[in-house]
This record gives structure tokens, C-alpha cells and sequence, in this order.
């Protein structure tokens, strides 16, 4: 069965990834004190979810983001940092974006070196994201 993805869905995804976004942005931050673009990023999609900003403001905070990202180190955790808060932003135009940013995030902490940080973050994301949108980005609830 096919869910029909609403507005109120959308915004509440777009939260939902800025919440991940968040989490892992002093990784970003530590490594690149002065690039505010990923923290413009999540502040974008939350701005976005409220109703304050056009889709194509959300749209130009993920660019940025995404370019900070790319001016980052490859194999980085602050790269991957960067990336989910330009997909945290990109979720106003595409809900798929959300489960990047949570999935970067994941990463980022991965990349660490702390597996058991990402294991806690993926436990974190799933109880975070309300029930009503488990569905959306977890069409078979994880076991365990």
C-alpha cells in the first residue's frame, strides 16, 4: 500500500532531518569554525517547515551546503557533516532528502571512527521521527 505524502508530512520530515543535521554539525563546525553554510542549512529547513521560506530559499541553503561540503576533505566526518544539513534543507523539495540526512549523519559519526555513536544515532533517528511518519522513511520497522 502506496502512503500519500502530505504537505504536513513533508514539513515534519524536514524537522525531523534537521534534528539529525543538527546533531552531527559541530563535527563540521570543529573542523571549519568560520563556514556557517551547513548551519544556515538546517536553520533553512526548519524556517521552511514553519512556513517562512520558499522552497527555493531551502533549495540554495542545500547548494551552499553541499558546497561546503565538497571544499571539505574527502572521507572527512566534517564532509559528511555538511552534506546532511544541505539534505536537511533539500527536504523541502523532495522528501527523499530526509533519509539522506539522516544516513549522512550516521556516516559522519561512522567516520569517526565511534561505531557505537552511530549505532546509538540510528536508535536515536528512529525513535525520534514520529509514528505517523515511521512509514515514510521505514517502510518495514527495523528488528530490534
Amino acid at each position: 500500500m502506496e502512503i500519500e505524502i502530505t504537505e504536513d508530512h513533508q514539513k515534519g520530515l524536514a524537522l525531523w532531518a534537521a534534528d539529525c543535521a543538527e546533531r552531527v554539525l559541530r563535527i563540521f563546525e570543529e573542523s571549519r569554525p568560520d563556514d556557517r553554510r551547513p548551519r544556515k542549512a538546517v536553520e533553512t529547513a526548519r524556517a521552511w517547515a514553519r512556513g517562512e521560506l520558499p522552497v527555493s530559499a531551502a533549495r540554495g541553503a542545500s547548494s551552499a551546503s553541499n558546497a561546503a561540503a565538497r571544499e571539505t576533505d574527502e572521507g572527512s566526518p566534517a564532509r559528511e557533516a555538511a552534506r546532511a544539513a544541505g539534505h536537511a534543507a533539500a527536504t523541502a523539495h523532495a522528501v527523499g532528502h530526509a533519509l539522506h540526512a539522516a544516513a549522512y549523519a550516521v556516516k559522519a559519526l561512522a567516520d569517526t571512527g565511534d561505531d557505537s555513536s552511530a549505532e546509538r544515532e540510528q536508535s536515536w533517528q528512529f525513535k525520534r521521527l514520529p509514528e505517523d511518519l515511521r512509514p515514510l522513511v521505514y517502510p518495514e520497522e527495523p528488528a530490534g
